[in-house]
């Protein structure tokens, strides 16, 4: 086999020979192949793209909800968390308490293990950390910069693989209905020439 053909057979990618190189056996169902490939890869760019900019979307929503919440400090005034129902399995572990609003009235109400994580095992006067929003509620607390940066790529790497892998089972199937049409059309050109060829020997 010389040079020529190695290169052509090894490293010139399928969608190359399929589309572009020269070749007169070539079917119109190899046209339909390599024009399937050329939407497929484009696609695939779109969904790139996409999911940057999910990425990006995740990333400034979750920074900006992160900077409208305000850090202050709550008092236990209960003797203890209180578990609202242990038989309930949404039971949360809640404790009454008071904050100071950022205007500076006070505020009382129940805060949980979600909005409080602090207070668990916490003893009535304890001083626990809370997350307030504009409206003065508590939040869960907001998560960290590397958290923010993680959560952003990994909403554009599930999204990108998720739509990369169904692009490539759709590729497949269409490559396997194309393999029948051929295996379909090459059987019929047998039949046809094939006793006329033996015929000769």
């Amino acid at each position: 086999m010389s040079a020529k053909v190695r290169q052509t057979a090894g490293p010139l990618p399928r969608l190359a020979r399929l589309f572009l190189a020269r070749n007169e056996l070539r079917r119109p169902c190899d046209h339909v192949e390599g024009a399937i490939l050329v939407a497929l890869s484009a696609a695939f760019l779109t969904v790139i793209a996409l999911s940057a900019s999910l990425a990006g979307h995740v990333y400034q929503s979750q920074r900006a909800a992160a900077a409208n919440l305000r850090p202050t400090a709550a008092v236990l005034s209960a003797p203890g968390p209180v578990l609202a129902n242990a038989f309930e399995p949404a039971a949360q572990v809640q404790a009454q308490a008071t904050w100071r609003l950022p205007d500076g009235a006070y505020r009382s109400g129940l805060l949980t293990a979600v909005t409080a994580p602090a207070i668990d095992y916490a003893a009535a006067g304890s001083t626990v950390p809370v997350w307030l929003n504009q409206s003065g509620d508590p939040q869960p607390p907001p998560p960290g910069q590397d958290t923010i940066v993680l959560n952003a790529l990994a909403a554009g790497i599930v999204a990108a693989g998720g739509v990369g892998a169904l692009l490539v089972v759709c590729y497949w199937l269409c490559r396997r209905t194309l393999d029948r049409y051929r295996l379909v059309q090459w059987e019929q050109a047998w039949a046809a020439t094939g006793p006329r060829w033996t015929s000769h020997h």
